[in-house]
């Protein structure tokens, strides 16, 4: 029987406007995580692992944390104080995993679905360089006919070259068939900045297919944070101004995940 969980070969776009024009466009792949699936894809495969080292690996302690033994369980206890009472039949988490022990998560994105296969809630788990961790919920109200939108305050360091009272707008499509659809884009004083889009196709988790993702993309996971450092540096040589860590700590709120 065919797992839910997929491979999922992207390209990531980022087209920064104001004050200046930045725009570049990658290739990667990533995964697309069935979190009924983990111990099953563990014991199927000879290079996934959970919780263990492997040439990729899923590790629970990569992801939010509230208290609970497993990622779905503290995924469930997150919603519950989000005030979700329906019950969630299916979650499905695209991230990254680590590749020989690296890994790095600019944003992961949880879909929750009921019994139906309805939609209940969407997650954004946005990372930084830092270490830190914030999530950006999109429940019920965010629905429209495609996904979920949802304009949110960021109050929360990740780019020093956008400013952390700015707002991210969430358009994010749950998996449908093997397409992904997601975008997030940036508004300053109402401006948009920059648009981020992440768009791939899905194709079956085997080993056969990790090996040639793995060839086609070596060591994605230091692909991705050496892009973003890249693209920091040629930000800095356009002079675009930047926010140091240490500068508005006032404005960095919300909840930075870590073991509590």
């Amino acid at each position: 029987m065919g797992l839910n969980s997929k491979i999922i070969e992207a390209k990531v776009m980022h087209d920064r406007s104001i004050p200046k024009r930045n725009r570049f466009r990658y290739g990667i792949f990533t995964f697309q995580l069935d979190l009924d699936e983990l111990d099953t894809l563990n014991d199927r495969s000879f290079l996934f692992g959970k919780n263990k080292f492997r040439t990729f690996s899923f590790y629970d302690a990569d992801h939010l944390h509230f208290g609970k033994q497993g990622l779905k369980e503290n995924f469930l206890e997150y919603m519950k104080e989000q005030g979700v009472k329906e019950k969630v039949e299916k979650v499905t988490l695209i991230t990254n995993l680590r590749v020989f022990g690296y890994v790095f998560n600019p944003v992961s994105f949880y879909f929750a679905e009921g019994p139906n296969g309805d939609p209940i809630c969407a997650i954004a788990e946005v990372g930084n360089t830092f270490g830190e961790k914030k999530l950006y919920f999109l429940g019920k109200e965010s629905l429209e006919q495609r996904g979920f939108r949802k304009k949110e305050d960021k109050f929360f360091y990740v780019s020093p070259f956008v400013s952390l009272d700015s707002e991210f707008d969430f358009y994010l499509n749950p998996p449908s068939g093997d397409k992904i659809n997601l975008r997030i884009d940036a508004f300053e004083k109402g401006k948009r900045v920059m648009v981020t889009t992440y768009t791939g196709k899905a194709r079956e988790l085997t080993d056969l297919n990790l090996l040639w993702m793995f060839f086609k993309y070596p060591f994605v996971t230091l692909r991705v944070i050496g892009l973003i450092h890249w693209q920091a540096f040629i930000l800095y040589l356009k002079r675009i101004p930047f926010i140091r860590k240490d500068e508005g700590l006032d404005q960095q709120r919300g909840l930075h995940l870590g073991r509590r």
